[in-house]
């Protein structure tokens, strides 16, 4: 019996609607009144974590036809690790009152997507504890996700700062213990407020956290997100196919190209382009060696931030030696932009192998001066460990992935466990911790780059032959000898390149073992040349959201640890 099936033996009364997708995940609507009571259900038969909650503005969707008549639909994407499958629960709600039960008492990491939610579409959740603008400022104005808000600046009015808006911003950026559950004085004694950042070197980022202290003592710890957002989901919605691709890159900055791989694998799922061996292999090697890459400045400013200043400069010195075959092969060190749909830019260019074996051979011995320099290292260990720790229960609740989920015992990788892009066709192991804590997650972390390490000898080892792009018509651009025979292959070129290929109608969800965790993308097509829907499910974004759990009780040096033991990215979070 599947999950589907399942729901209607449980609910007998309740009529499911099931919808067909491309990415194969049980999709079925459920009634906004039993909503809560469904995902409850599933957690408790085994759909543990609430992996996204999204929601889709409907009201100009053209492609109706598995929909009921309504305005929104708020998306629940269950995970669960026991069956290793997922379950999509569909919600529709009309514009007139949009409002569902909070599921915060069901899974704490649901307090900031129903925020995001209700910031971004205005959709309410009754029962939630501060339901309160999340990634945009308090006192904007509209819904940015919402069909009818503007997708430009020139689509808005002329902005004036008047005297009267200057004070109402200043107002709102006063922090007010009590709005947030906090108290002043308990017991005879007043607490400390104290704000960490937005500029401070040990956020990596733009980032606020507000600090309520009991001497050092963290007794409670408040973040606050935006800083970076600037609406990449919304631009996906105003961009070609094709062209949304570069700004992919800049969320998980330090990602590179592994922030490509999520999203054109989505949008070959939903074309059902397939790709070539020789494609896979590249995309591999490339997505491991910006794993390297970004797990070395992790590696130095963690370092750093508990007080080693040199590995840092070693780190960085290495990631260089990294940017120098990312350029030699794509052209572009950080943000390459070199994916496409259906295959990569180019192919791979005289002379890679001996650039990537040579790196190869130079960074073994490297990782073991950094054991000795870090991971050994008496102050590291007294600074990390038993810090910020969690069980693999917590870790679920709180929507965590990657090392911070597999530092707590839990052995899961999506590369290993629903192999994509032809990673089951490698051998590599999946790091481990014991106590969840910031040391064992710099232990996964490390031996991470090991496993990269490995993944990247077997792609130099084992490149198949073939070509570097799919031959199927979705896929764009088009090799250059069929596009100029005549007048109709040239417009179908430069149709394809100016407007981009017509993906049919549908949604996908592909993830990825990205560098922090899991990264997916969740596309929505209407059979149109731009997305209806880009949905960027971000690992950084839950991890920050368990700091306050993490750091209670602890010091604020602690807390220091802990936010560089997460190996975050604020644009990740926000986006």
């Amino acid at each position: 019996m599947d999950v589907l099936q399942e729901l209607a033996a449980a609910f007998p009364g309740v009529h499911f609607v099931p919808q067909p997708t491309r990415d194969l995940v049980p999709t079925c609507w459920a009634p906004a009144d039993r909503a809560h009571e469904v995902v409850a259900h599933l957690k408790r038969s085994g759909y543990r974590m609430l992996y996204d909650l999204a929601a889709v503005d409907e009201r100009l969707r053209a492609d109706r036809a598995a929909l009921p008549a309504h305005d929104f639909t708020v998306v629940y994407h269950l995970l669960s690790f026991d069956r290793n499958a997922d379950v999509r629960i569909k919600v529709p709600l009309d514009d007139a009152h949009p409002s569902l039960a909070t599921v915060t008492d069901i899974w704490p990491s649901a307090n900031w997507y129903e925020r995001e939610i209700f910031d971004m579409f205005g959709i309410l959740f009754d029962g939630h504890p501060r339901l309160a603008r999340l990634l945009m400022p308090t006192t904007w104005k509209g819904h940015p996700l919402r069909k009818d808000h503007p997708a430009r600046a020139t689509e808005m009015g002329t902005f004036h700062m008047t005297e009267a808006r200057v004070e109402e911003e200043q107002d709102a950026l006063r922090f007010h213990p009590e709005e947030w559950g906090l108290t002043r004085h308990d017991d005879g004694e007043d607490y400390m407020f104290l704000n960490l950042g937005p500029q401070h070197p040990g956020t990596h980022g733009v980032l606020r956290i507000v600090l309520q202290l009991r001497g050092e003592e963290i007794v409670d710890a408040i973040p606050q997100i935006g800083y970076h957002h600037r609406g990449a989901e919304k631009m996906g919605e105003r961009q070609s196919w094709h062209t949304f691709i570069p700004y992919t890159d800049r969320v998980d900055y330090l990602g590179g190209v592994m922030n490509n791989l999520p999203y054109v694998l989505s949008v070959e799922r939903l074309a059902g382009i397939e790709v070539p061996d020789r494609v896979k292999v590249i995309r591999i090697m490339l997505c491991e060696l910006f794993r390297i890459a970004s797990h070395l400045v992790w590696y130095g400013t963690f370092a750093q931030d508990v007080g080693a200043l040199s590995p840092v400069f070693y780190m960085f010195t290495d990631r260089e030696r990294v940017f120098g075959i990312i350029e030699a092969i794509c052209g572009a060190r950080m943000h390459p932009n070199w994916f496409r749909i259906g295959g990569v830019a180019e192919d791979l260019p005289k002379g890679w192998d001996r650039l990537v074996s040579d790196f190869v051979a130079y960074f073994k011995p490297r990782l073991r001066e950094y054991d000795t320099l870090v991971m050994a290292n008496a102050i590291f260990r007294a600074r990390t460990r038993g810090i910020g720790g969690c069980t693999a229960g917590e870790a679920i609740d709180w929507g965590a992935t990657g090392p911070v989920l597999r530092a707590t015992g839990l052995e899961w990788d999506f590369r290993k466990k629903r192999p994509y892009s032809g990673y089951d066709q490698f051998q590599f192991d999946i790091p481990t911790g014991q106590h969840g804590d910031s040391y064992d997650r710099a232990v996964v972390h490390v031996e991470e780059i090991r496993q990269s390490v490995r993944i990247i000898e077997q792609c130099v080892s084992g490149m198949p032959e073939g070509p570097y792009k799919s031959a199927a018509t979705l896929a764009t651009p088009p090799l250059k000898e069929r596009t100029m025979h005549d007048i109709e292959t040239l417009i179908t070129h430069f149709l394809g390149v100016s407007w981009g290929p017509v993906i049919p109608a549908g949604e996908a969800l592909v993830h990825v073992e990205a560098t922090k965790g899991d990264n997916g993308y969740y596309l929505t097509s209407d059979g149109n040349t731009i997305p209806y829907r880009v949905r960027i499910r971000t690992p950084s974004f839950p991890h920050m959201q368990m700091v306050p759990m993490l750091s209670r009780g602890r010091m604020i040096p602690d807390l220091l640890a802990i936010l560089g033991s997460l190996d975050f990215v604020l644009a990740d979070i926000d986006r």
